[in-house]
């Protein structure tokens, strides 16, 4: 059996509601891995030097790996996807704020800004709220489903 036919029943098994939350996570991840593409190609590994944490830099320019991995995992409807997209948006948000400290200092309200991080914030708490219960309905579905080699006999 083909990987198309995995996925295709996969998909097929969560309920309609994992699929929606399921299509934003690969919305949301493959947007950041196009925003971290675009920075490097166009600074190169320059591009998060306005961030003077190397840590952060790091981080970010980490994101152009991470991001598309998430992508992956979740797409193919495994566990490892969603514990991933959840850390990573912790360490996103997190890193966000440690490195806009000062202007969050000097405007409190800048990172509920559309120009400040609104949309990683409401993105963040989407992927973490939706986290346990997207394990719990893939779970079920590794559960019901016949051992097919997608997922680990257990």
């Amino acid at each position: 059996m083909g990987l198309g036919s995995r996925l295709r029943r996969s998909w097929a098994a969560l309920p309609w509601w994992a699929r929606w939350v399921l299509a934003v996570y690969l919305i949301g991840f493959a947007d950041g891995t196009a925003a971290h593409a675009r920075d490097l190609v166009r600074a190169g590994f320059d591009a998060y030097s306005g961030f003077p944490q190397v840590p952060l830099r790091v981080f970010f320019v980490s994101l152009v790996l991470l991001d598309p991995l998430v992508v992956v995992l979740a797409a193919l409807v495994l566990p490892a996807g969603i514990w991933l997209a959840a850390v990573v948006m912790v360490l996103d948000v997190a890193a966000n704020t440690a490195g806009n400290w000062s202007r969050i200092q000097h405007d409190p309200a800048w990172p509920f800004t559309p120009a400040g991080l609104l949309l990683i914030i409401v993105f963040g708490a989407f992927v973490l709220a939706a986290a346990p219960v997207m394990l719990r309905a893939m779970k079920i579905v590794r559960h019901s489903a016949p051992h097919s080699g997608a997922y680990p006999a257990r």
